[in-house]
Formats: C-alpha cells, sequence, structure tokens
C-alpha cells in the first residue's frame, strides 16, 4: 500500500491504547498531522477492528501502521539517532510522596500547580539496578527530564509516546525514552482536573511539534535571506 509523504518526522508510538474511540482519533490526528508512521505495542486495540476504522475516518489508509509489536522490536522500527519522549506523567509510585500528580493523559502529561513542579520533581532516585518483574529497569517518570509541550523539543527524528487509558505509560515505554534521552512533554491543566483523554493529548503535542518545525524552517529561511553581501 503506498500513503501520502510524510510531512512529520515523528513516529507515534501508542502504548496500550485499548479504546477502539481512542485509537481510531489518534490515527486521525496522526495522519492530519502527517507522521512518518504510528507504531502500536502489544495491548492495543486492533487498528483494524470497526469501531476504529470509523473513529478513523481514513487515516489507516494515510499512515503506515505496524501493530502488535512487542517492545524489543520497537527500536528497530524507529529511524536511526531517535529522541523518544513521553506525553505522560503518570505517577509510578513514589513521587506521590512529595507533590500531587495527574494519572495519565491517556493519562497525560497534565500536572497542575505549580509550574516548575513537574521540571524538578523533590524525590530520590531509584537504585539503577532495579528491576520490575519483567527485567525491565525500573525507571520512575519523574526521573525523565521534563518540559511543558509548548517550549521547544522537536527535533529530527522524533517519536512520542502517548500511554494507555487505564494504566498510562508502561515501565518499558519509560525505558525506552530515558534510553534515548528522552523528555516528559507535561500538557499543564488547572488544578482540579486529573487528566486529559489520550488521543486529546496525542493530538495536542503531535501538532505543537509541527508548529514548531514550521516556526524553525520559516526563522531558518528568513535568515538566509538577510544574510548581508560581502563585497570585496
Amino acid at each position: 500500500m503506498s500513503y501520502p509523504t510524510a510531512q512529520l518526522p515523528i513516529v507515534l508510538i501508542c502504548d496500550n491504547i485499548r479504546d477502539p474511540g481512542n485509537l481510531g482519533t489518534i490515527l486521525r490526528s496522526a495522519a492530519g498531522a502527517g507522521c512518518e508512521k504510528v507504531l502500536l505495542t502489544k495491548g492495543c486495540v486492533d487498528p483494524w477492528e470497526p469501531k476504529v476504522l470509523r473513529a478513523g475516518m481514513g487515516a489507516h489508509f494515510r499512515v503506515p501502521i505496524v501493530a502488535d509489536l512487542d517492545w524489543e522490536s520497537v527500536p528497530s522500527n524507529l529511524p536511526s539517532g531517535v529522541q523518544v519522549c513521553v506525553a505522560d506523567n503518570k505517577d509510578l509510585g513514589a513521587q506521590a510522596e512529595t507533590e500531587p500528580t495527574s494519572q495519565g493523559a491517556g493519562r497525560s502529561g497534565s500536572h497542575s500547580g505549580n509550574p516548575k513542579a513537574p521540571v524538578k520533581p523533590k524525590r530520590k532516585a531509584a537504585p539503577p539496578e532495579h528491576k520490575d518483574e519483567e527485567g525491565t529497569e525500573g525507571v520512575c517518570a519523574s526521573e525523565l527530564a521534563a518540559q511543558y509541550y509548548y517550549e521547544n523539543w522537536i527535533q529530527s527524528p522524533a517519536a512520542v509516546v502517548v500511554g494507555g487509558e487505564t494504566h498510562g505509560l508502561s515501565p518499558d515505554a519509560l525505558h525506552l525514552a530515558a534510553s534515548t534521552g528522552g523528555k516528559r512533554l507535561v500538557i499543564p491543566v488547572v488544578p482540579g482536573v486529573d487528566s486529559l483523554n489520550s488521543a486529546v493529548a496525542a493530538a495536542i503535542v503531535l501538532f505543537e511539534g509541527k508548529r514548531q518545525l514550521q516556526w524553525r524552517t520559516h526563522k531558518q529561511d528568513n535568515e538566509k535571506q538577510f544574510i548581508p553581501s560581502i563585497v570585496g
């Protein structure tokens, strides 16, 4: 199957997106933004399920979808030198001891209160030798460098992980982000709002990444136009 040329050098990774309507809407947003492709890890709903197709509104034929991936095979589906960011601020346990935190955006990166709190969480780092039940090195979300999604983060190439509605990001997603020098992209919300829908969070981050790339390209083009000529 042939697809339109990607306009955004971002790979979207869906981590345990189980709601058909959410996945279809995410695919529609990825297609609209011009993403390079969408990766679905094991645990995501079947992208060809009728409700996903209905919500996708043709997105399945506009963006490549690689489904049913285990996390060991995700890196082989990413471009070389990619930085993986996560649009999620799910508390994995320890962060709750020091500050309130949201439980996901799709449980996604929505943190209310002090705007500096997501950047410098006051907590003890987990021992580096800690591993979860499946042997993945333990990484807490708060151990990743964090910034607001509207601050400059996009690079080429890049990948963004959106966590599922029930459990948020998996330890494997956090480990992948940490291993590539990735960041948490925090979507701030007003106090009293716990989290954002995963499809909404994906759309916010993808189109903000596209805006940043377009602004950077526009700025570079303007700088080239105004380079003064040197007359010898």
